[in-house]
């Protein structure tokens, strides 16, 4: 099923149809779309690229809008203008990418390939202080001692926005599952800002604006605070969000209290969506609208599961009102 909705203001001219994917809502929501490239498409884009090793793509930071422009022109310059504009559309603005053929940890190398292409079609990846690079792989084991619930398999990892301690706009997030072993649970969850039935409280509230301090662990690699608010609005007037429980700092009772009742009040919303991703997959989602997290796993002895993130800004069109970068 192709669905190619007619936005009221775009980017970038919607194509009068598409070409190597198709396109449809998700099992879970309608705002989540469900992309899927053709094996065709994919075994093409992994060929015309093989001469490059994801290192040369760590090294030379424009070979990776070389390779988002081979995936384009396999799909006939259909992919492009799908990407920009559904990202920065507020009813939507969330993919799950399906690229067959592409489904084993064998292929991992070919799998950050085609990611950081999808990427850099509509944005560019940031450096990612916790790997150096500027995308991040690490696995999830049985047993961790992570110094955040990351890596953490037992436990809820809450909703929440990504950036929300680095000084880059961050304005898609990238989620790739690159292998998975002996797993039951552990499914991403989602949560679309407009779905969210306490949004219209916690945006009102008078410490929604107030500048808090956030702070990352050591594993972050990241060593200076930054200073913002959790609420703001974007270029329509409406609300975004930058947030995530653990990095928050409250400075007095008031704001500790109104964080953990934030908090609450998120991981209670019945409009959370529980989303299965196999191997080879990623979800791609606007971070200033949709926040993210994971359910626990179920334990096992030889559990393993390993992930790739990107994420960036955007370069074509714009969520924000005065975007840092671009």
């Amino acid at each position: 099923m192709t669905v190619l909705t007619r936005l009221p203001e775009t980017a970038m001219p919607l194509p009068a149809d598409i070409r190597g994917f198709t396109l449809s809502p998700s099992a879970q929501s309608p705002r989540l779309i469900q992309l899927t490239v053709s094996r065709e498409v994919v075994e093409a884009f992994l060929d015309a690229v093989a001469e490059w090793p994801v290192q040369a793509l760590e090294y030379k930071s424009m070979l990776r809008f070389r390779v988002a422009k081979i995936l384009d022109d396999l799909c006939d310059n259909t992919l492009q203008p799908v990407l920009i504009n559904t990202l920065v559309d507020r009813a939507t603005g969330g993919f799950q990418v399906v690229p067959e053929g592409l489904d084993r940890v064998e292929q991992a190398e070919e799998m950050v390939k085609f990611a950081t292409a999808v990427a850099h079609l509509m944005g560019r990846s940031n450096f990612d202080a916790m790997s150096s690079q500027y995308f991040a792989r690490f696995v999830v084991k049985n047993v961790d001692e992570s110094d955040s619930y990351l890596r953490q398999p037992h436990r809820v990892m809450e909703l929440h926005n990504d950036g929300t301690f680095v000084e880059q706009d961050t304005d898609y997030v990238l989620m790739m599952k690159i292998d998975e072993q002996h797993m039951e649970g552990g499914n991403s969850l989602l949560l679309h800002l407009d779905d969210w039935e306490g949004l219209e409280y916690f945006y009102h509230h008078p410490l929604a604006r107030r500048a808090m301090r956030w702070t990352a662990p050591p594993s972050k690699n990241v060593a200076r605070d930054v200073f913002h608010a959790i609420f703001d609005v974007d270029r329509g007037g409406r609300p975004i969000m930058s947030y995530i429980d653990q990095f928050v700092q409250p400075k007095d009772f008031e704001e500790g209290n109104w964080l953990t009742d934030l908090s609450e009040s998120l991981e209670e919303s019945p409009a959370t969506l529980s989303v299965p991703n196999p191997v080879g997959s990623f979800l791609l989602i606007n971070n200033h609208f949709w926040l993210h997290g994971r359910d626990r796993f179920t334990p096992h002895p030889k559990l393993r599961r390993e992930l790739m993130r990107q994420r960036g800004y955007f370069t074509h069109a714009k969520t924000l009102r005065n975007p840092r970068q671009c």
